[in-house]
């Protein structure tokens, strides 16, 4: 079995275990920066039996100097999984509005949380409509979960560790917010613009398109450019830690489940004004 096996399902093969004796549990995580939110489009049509599961109420922490998404509580977390359906041990699919952002952060989070057993639909709710397949309005009503949340699954770096990983001549931590946020020419939703001095700019564009990956292979030499060598630690972080999140997918996709995502990520390191902020097109500012 491949990596991508592992992390995700195509429409077409998620709809004929959906047609199984006991197929996966769904969880729709759709979410916008701005915008209407996920649970309008969740009513208007979603994947049958799929449950909606809110980013930023359920799988994040509350807003502040953590950062816009930080982690959940623990207790919080499981209750609202075993709400959810999710049980320990089987297979759980999320899916977002197809750019892949929300559900590689539930992903992350279900992964950090101890549930291993998760993917990622490739494409999303798109990709599932582009598939043809059917659509319900209908508001499942799960049986409770028994999943047990376990925190510490999956690496996290902290402001500290994230800035000695971006210092460090063996690492590397990625920038991959784009680039004019990157360089500090704009910022808007952060109070400061620049980037963590030392940090190498990656935007997600770059490895990622309309939410779909491309083969392993092509991952690795892109993330290689960007001086993501093997054996080299590697984190990841972008404004407040979903984009960040997907580029973790990505790099699990390449062969490197090791990876550490900076949940807080800029919003969390701009919350201290005595970090240093590093503006243009370098590392190093």
């Amino acid at each position: 079995m491949s990596a991508s096996d592992d992390l995700l399902v195509e429409a077409g093969r998620l709809a004929v275990e959906l047609g199984q004796p006991d197929p996966p549990t769904l969880l729709d995580v759709r979410w916008r920066l701005v915008g209407a939110p996920g649970r309008e489009d969740y009513a208007a049509g979603h994947l049958p039996g799929a449950v909606f599961v809110d980013l930023d109420t359920a799988l994040c922490g509350p807003p502040g100097p953590a950062g816009r998404h930080p982690l959940p509580d623990a207790a919080a977390l499981q209750a609202a999984l075993r709400a959810a359906g999710v049980r320990a041990g089987r297979p759980l699919v999320v899916y977002d509005g197809g750019d892949g952002m929300a559900a590689a952060r539930a992903w992350w989070t279900l992964r950090w949380a101890g549930h291993r057993p998760v993917r990622l639909l490739h494409g999303g709710f798109p990709a599932w409509l582009a598939a043809g397949l059917p659509v319900s309005t209908e508001v499942p009503t799960p049986q409770p979960g028994d999943v047990e949340v376990r925190p510490g699954a999956l690496p996290v770096l902290d402001a500290a560790q994230a800035a000695r990983l971006a210092a460090a001549d063996d690492g590397v931590l990625l920038d991959v917010r784009a680039a004019p946020r990157y360089r500090g020419e704009t910022e808007p939703i952060d109070p400061v613009a620049g980037h963590v001095p030392g940090a190498v700019n990656l935007p997600a564009g770059e490895y990622v398109a309309e939410g779909r990956f491309p083969a392993a292979e092509a991952l690795r030499e892109r993330f290689a450019a960007a001086g993501v060598g093997e054996g080299r630690p590697v984190g990841a972080y972008c404004g407040s830690g979903v984009t960040a999140a997907q580029a973790v997918f990505a790099l699990h996709l390449a062969g490197r489940p090791d990876a550490a995502l900076y949940v807080g990520s800029w919003s969390n390191w701009v919350a201290d004004p005595a970090r240093p902020v590093a503006t243009g097109a370098t590392p190093a500012g």
